[in-house]
């Protein structure tokens, strides 16, 4: 089934975890087979996720495992304008990680989001959700957002980790 520029097709398939109700691809996806592959894990047992997933069954191939990226630019300078700035040049420095290993932002399974603000955050989440989608698209991996005390790099607000299956 259509809706909008995604695929939607049900998964009965006992294979996959108990609950799983749909299988999620878009037209870019449709040409590679392990993205297209990738089942949405969202029981409905737990209350409906907003901007993730709750879990993702991905195929097989080589696991990428992308270190904490903050929102700074190739000179190590951290980019001005706050949280939203450093959440969309953090989550644009791992997707050029995962380009260069051979994968694409589809490909990623798992983000998660430190923030030294959880409020800051919250007041930001219309720019940090118009930046996440300039990269992500309507692709949701399984997400946590962790608080933290303090981030290594001293006026870093944000800093993201990611794993990917790379197709083979």
């Amino acid at each position: 089934m259509r809706r909008g520029n995604l695929w939607t097709v049900d998964v009965a398939a006992p294979r996959f975890a108990r609950g799983a109700r749909f299988h999620t691809v878009s037209p870019a996806q449709r040409s590679l087979p392990s993205a297209a592959m990738t089942t949405v894990i969202n029981p409905s047992s737990l209350a409906a996720p907003r901007g993730y997933s709750n879990g993702l069954v991905m195929p097989c191939g080589r696991m990428l495992f992308v270190a904490g990226q903050i929102g700074w630019t190739k000179e190590a300078t951290l980019v001005p304008g706050g949280m939203a700035a450093q959440f969309a040049q953090a989550l644009a420095n791992v997707a050029d990680v995962v380009r260069e290993a051979g994968a694409l932002p589809e490909h990623v399974g798992r983000l998660t989001i430190y923030v030294t603000d959880k409020r800051a955050y919250l007041a930001a989440t219309k720019e940090i959700g118009a930046a996440y989608r300039a990269v992500f698209g309507k692709h949701y991996p399984a997400m946590a957002l962790v608080q933290v005390a303090d981030l290594l790099e001293d006026g870093a607000m944000v800093e993201i980790e990611a794993t990917a299956v790379i197709p083979d």
